[in-house]
């Protein structure tokens, strides 16, 4: 008896369909800004394998159906509430499907286009960066708002976005992983975090034209969507990555976050003071573990997707067990008060066999909740 074919699962919060050759999967939970909980995980990856193989399906557009954010992350609550209440498993079934969905995306063997509207952030960074590797587009608009501020909240750039990170010009991932500066467009491409930009006015007629156009194979797909992302460039601000990448280079290139906090105070020259004195602020808020983590990961990242991911899986418990991530959601996210007590409370005081520490895994290569991911 064959095999069914896999099937998409369409619920409100991410609704899928075919239409004129392009499997599209629009996110809409516009309450949580598109955060991701383990239901829309799970039918981003219905779909996907659905449309793997259906010679039907030339292309993957993921889009957001309301324009104030892409993806906002991760459903952060869930896996708070889940590691307070001591549910393993559970928190441990959320970070394995995000990482499944992200590794998917970016293995995908169909182009995957991703319009980048609004906010875009953690787990939006997930399931947007794998379509440069499927020969599709990440595509930015002047209303996006691009970071990994998982330092801020007690955790690490995750959802494979290290690898990213650490494939960008100069210390700039570095930056970006410790700090989880907000970037925009100009950045994002600067960066090589998007590939194209595409003004928001214009995107209505680009669906439009998707779902009129004939197409005989992706190639006609790629260059429908080329035609309008060839149209505008993004206007880059004072102080976009590309005029300080000087200063970023200079100080973020340093081997860890005590010495780059040592080098941005040691900042005289006057164009660059305000913006070290500024880092140097924003570094004091966040998790002096999770920043001196946030290096390492990009540090590590030289090797193939799936052993980011694995290890982003691995981190994930120890962040938990050992780490700042509790008392961060709870200040940042739950309680709001914004002021959480870290475990580690000073910079200069992390030191390399708890950074080491952190990145032993709970399993075995044989045992690895994500064993079966290649490449």
């Amino acid at each position: 008896m064959p095999t069914p074919e896999p099937m998409p699962v369409d619920i409100d919060e991410v609704r899928t369909r075919v239409e004129n050759r392009i499997g599209f999967i629009e996110l809409n939970r516009p309450q949580a800004l598109n955060a991701l909980s383990l239901p829309m995980i799970g039918a981003m990856q219905a779909a996907l394998d659905a449309w793997r193989d259906d010679p039907r399906v030339l292309a993957v557009l993921v889009r957001s159906l309301h324009p104030r954010a892409f993806c906002a992350g991760g459903d952060v609550r869930y896996f708070y509430e889940a590691g307070r209440r001591g549910d393993l498993a559970g928190r441990d079934a959320f970070f394995v499907g995000e990482y499944t969905l992200d590794h998917a995306i970016f293995a995908y063997g169909k182009p995957y286009i991703a319009l980048m509207e609004g906010v875009v952030m953690g787990g939006g960074m997930g399931i947007s960066q794998g379509a440069h590797r499927t020969g599709g587009l990440r595509i930015v608009s002047e209303t996006t708002k691009m970071a990994m501020p998982e330092t801020r909240i007690g955790l690490f750039p995750d959802v494979g976005a290290g690898w990213f990170l650490a494939r960008t010009p100069g210390a700039i991932g570095r930056y970006l992983a410790v700090t989880g500066a907000t970037i925009d467009a100009a950045d994002a491409l600067y960066a090589g975090l998007a590939d194209a930009y595409l003004d928001t006015a214009a995107i209505p007629r680009l669906i439009a034209a998707l779902g009129t156009t004939h197409f005989e194979d992706k190639h006609d797909v790629l260059a429908c969507v080329e035609r309008f992302t060839s149209m505008t460039e993004p206007a880059a601000s004072a102080l976009s990555l590309a005029a300080i990448r000087p200063w970023i280079d200079r100080h973020f290139g340093h081997a860890d976050v005590a010495g780059i906090i040592a080098s941005l105070e040691g900042e005289r020259e006057s164009a660059a003071h305000t913006w070290a004195q500024e880092t140097i602020a924003a570094m004091r808020e966040r998790s002096p573990l999770s920043m001196a983590v946030a290096l390492e990961v990009v540090a590590r990242a030289e090797g193939p997707m799936s052993d980011c991911l694995r290890r982003d899986l691995d981190l994930t418990r120890s962040m938990f067990d050992y780490g700042d991530v509790i008392e961060g959601v709870r200040a940042r996210i739950v309680d709001k008060d914004n002021r959480p007590v870290w475990r580690i409370a000073n910079i200069e005081d992390v030191t390399r066999a708890e950074v080491e520490h952190m990145f032993v895994s709970p399993w075995t290569p044989e045992t690895h909740p994500l064993r079966h991911l290649v490449g």
